[in-house]
């Protein structure tokens, strides 16, 4: 994947983290609140991995 796909996957992990991790703290789901910091993380890293990619010309 690119260096795009990687910030577009990351974005989407990012928001549905959010929407998650809201959701289970607002109705006291801590499973779903869980799983949705995870989600963000991954996001994170999505995203880590993409700058890197930008920065080394997509050859990873």
């Amino acid at each position: 994947m690119g260096e795009f796909t990687d910030k577009l996957d990351a974005a989407g992990n990012k928001i549905a983290g959010k929407v998650k991790e809201v959701i289970g703290s607002a109705t006291g789901n801590e499973q779903l609140e869980a799983e949705g910091d995870a989600q963000q993380v991954k996001g994170t890293a999505q995203d880590v991995k993409g700058s890197v990619k930008g920065a080394l010309g997509d050859k990873m």
